[in-house]
């Protein structure tokens, strides 16, 4: 007789006594484990598949140990590029060994989803009781804050309408400035009668 059961995201074909290794479970060593998940039960009479799990099957077995994997090396490279890198990762793993395979009525029952949960109406009832015990207390009515107040707009002045005229204004030119007045000339003073006679004397004799 043999079972497959899922556990850690993996298939397992198990017997009773065998011992496995299965992805890490939060359990220490001599603890029972039970495993829900049957896809597939085989006896010498008959062979049972599940849809997808089988109904009222379990596999029970016992912790062994916990444990880490061998090592694996990741090697990383891209050529041309003087990019290396190595890594190294060690799976935690669950060491179990198979006591029982139970199918049909050796197995327990498991509750249904719906019948675990309360009913609302137990559930209503234990609400009042709890509200019945404490007792309403008045809250004080807080003072509301004051709103700021909006700046008031000022009315706009209203703009003079442009009085409507058949003649067209007539343009005015533009004054010409004045041109400024000229200076009078400054005379010049009068050359002295005796100091003309004495040029012409002195010019006589040197020639």
């Amino acid at each position: 007789m043999f079972a497959v059961i899922k556990t850690g995201g993996k298939q397992f074909r198990v017997q009773v006594g065998d011992v496995l290794d299965v992805e890490k479970l939060d359990l220490e060593a001599g603890k029972k484990v039970t495993f829900d998940n049957v896809l597939l039960i085989e006896d010498e009479k008959n062979t049972l598949i599940g849809t997808p799990v089988v109904e009222k099957a379990q596999v029970v077995g016992e912790v062994i140990e916990n444990l880490k994997d061998k090592k694996v090396l990741v090697f990383k490279k891209k050529r041309r590029k003087q990019y290396r890198k190595m890594t190294g990762h060690r799976q935690m793993l669950t060491r179990i060994k198979i006591e029982k395979i139970l199918s049909g009525a050796d197995a327990p029952v498991k509750k249904k989803a719906a019948e675990m949960k309360i009913k609302p109406e137990e559930e209503l009832k234990k609400l009042e009781a709890e509200v019945a015990k404490k007792k309403p207390v008045a809250k004080k009515a807080e003072p509301k804050a004051a709103e700021p107040k909006k700046p008031e707009k000022k009315p706009e002045p209203a703009k003079p309408k442009p009085e409507k005229t058949g003649a067209k204004k007539a343009k005015s030119a533009p004054a010409k400035a004045a041109a400024p007045k000229k200076k009078p000339a400054a005379k010049k003073p009068a050359a002295k009668k005796g100091a003309s006679k004495d040029k012409k004397t002195t010019s006589k004799k040197e020639k």
